[in-house]
């Protein structure tokens, strides 16, 4: 999902809502109007997606420890990697639970003079602002994750793990045992 380095922008994000509550409008009202019910939404279900915000965030943070020179460990590479993929697919996923709870609200707008139906509507407004929720956590962690090169100066922290990564000498130049050449 990477474009030009820039990641996923707000706009993309704001597109795939737009486009899920669009569709799952016209799904949920053809499926009421089949004489289906909602499908049912638990505040169980909130508390997952705050959760999983909340894990993507705090697995972004050693990413942004490390670019800003205050990590005390050498940053795997891949693990960064990993940490940014999880918080575009958060941010991603987040658009499209987003879109989908709003959706239900609006099929549910006719009739929010019911205090049942009202219920059920506030209960599916938090679970889209669980939604937007993951999204926020997903574009925060993707900005910590970003490596500018007007950002640091040479010879910091994170350009000395990087070097000793490239070069392949993680251990001060010593040698590993058991890993002679036989």
């Amino acid at each position: 999902m990477l474009r030009d380095g820039r990641g996923i922008s707000i706009r993309l994000v704001l597109l795939l809502g737009v486009v899920a509550t669009g569709f799952s409008y016209l799904a949920l009202h053809f499926w009421i109007g089949q004489g289906g019910a909602l499908p049912p939404a638990s505040w169980g279900a909130l508390i997952v997606l705050v959760f999983m915000a909340c894990g993507v965030f705090f697995a972004g943070l050693p990413v942004r420890r490390f670019l800003r020179g205050r990590a005390t460990k050498p940053l795997n590479p891949l693990r960064a990697m990993r940490t940014l993929v999880l918080a575009q697919a958060c941010a991603l996923t987040g658009a499209l639970v987003w879109g989908w709870y709003v959706a239900q609200v609006l099929v549910l707008l006719p009739y929010l003079d019911l205090a049942s139906r009202r219920t059920v509507a506030i209960r599916l407004a938090a679970l889209a602002a669980g939604g937007v929720v993951m999204v926020v956590a997903g574009l925060v962690v993707q900005a910590m994750c970003r490596v500018d090169g007007d950002r640091h100066d040479p010879g910091s922290h994170r350009d000395r793990y990087l070097e000793e990564d490239r070069d392949g000498d993680r251990h001060g130049g010593e040698e590993p045992k058991g890993s002679h050449e036989h």
